[in-house]
């Protein structure tokens, strides 16, 4: 691969992979992953151990059909996906999760969820 011509999709997986060598989740510390397009945040617990996904929350056609009185930015409904997937958690019996941030900078939404998540009781 010629790094001259790497996009920005191919260095972001290439980071996401130097980050998931380091990480790994199981049924008791799930790994929490994060992914992110322009418009909308996924968030996922995984268990890597048993290669199943445990839970998983998006923010995905929330805001259809809602209106409120609040514009809510895209780092609000971060932070409410964060506290959606810790409740999940919580329904599962889990209380620790391992972060993965999926190559992102820990910054923004990315940041928002975790924030979220340790805001609604779950240890990261």
């Amino acid at each position: 691969m010629n790094t001259k011509h790497n996009t920005t999709r191919q260095l972001r997986i290439r980071r996401h992979a130097r980050v998931r060598f380091h990480i790994k989740g199981t049924s008791e510390r799930p790994r929490l992953c994060v992914f992110r397009s322009n418009r909308h945040i996924w968030v996922q617990l995984i268990d890597d151990v048993a290669g199943k996904t445990l839970a998983q929350a998006t923010d995905w056609g929330t805001q259809e059909g809602k209106k409120t009185k609040i514009k809510e930015t895209r780092v609000m409904h971060a932070e409410r996906i964060g506290e959606h997937i810790a409740k999940l958690a919580r329904e599962k019996k889990i209380s620790a999760f391992v972060f993965d941030r999926g190559g992102y900078k820990y910054h923004g939404r990315v940041k928002a969820v975790a924030e979220g998540a340790r805001k609604a009781g779950i240890q990261l």
